[in-house]
């Protein structure tokens, strides 16, 4: 972690931050999902796998494999760096095409409020994706060629 900048640790360590809590609010909501819950969405739509049998396949790669690997890359970040980074690259892509496919699944609903818990769950995990795989390119011969 000495290679980079302080700004670029700095960066990179807000970033693992939300992607913890990101994936582990996620995870809580997946595993009420499988329990049966029916989960409130801010856009007023609801998570009901016994309505949406698609959620139930979503609640189980996330519940067994996304937001496993992502708490696994952070904490390999401190442990043996590169395979963190390779984790999280992988992850990260799964951040952007799961809120995204969120994001436009709730664009569809005609009573949509743009409001700052809809941007917190639906868009936001993009964002976060989208800014590791930046950080990722901007060091990327620091992180995979030294």
């Amino acid at each position: 972690m000495q290679q980079f900048l302080p700004l670029s640790r700095v960066i990179l360590y807000v970033l693992l931050a939300l992607m913890g809590f990101v994936s582990i609010v996620v995870w809580w909501w997946q595993v009420m999902v499988m329990k049966g819950n029916a989960m409130k969405n801010p856009d007023g739509s609801v998570d009901d796998w016994h309505e949406q049998k698609i959620l139930y396949g979503m609640a189980i790669a996330d519940i067994f494999l996304a937001c496993p690997a992502t708490i696994a890359g952070i904490i390999l970040i401190f442990v043996s760096p590169r395979w963190g980074y390779y984790i999280l690259a992988l992850v990260s892509f799964w951040f952007v095409w799961a809120n995204i496919m969120t994001t436009v699944t709730s664009l569809r609903f005609e009573k949509l409020r743009f409001t700052f818990s809809w941007f917190i769950t639906f868009p936001f995990g993009s964002l976060i994706g989208l800014a590791y795989i930046l950080w990722t390119f901007i060091h990327f011969d620091i992180i995979y060629f030294q």
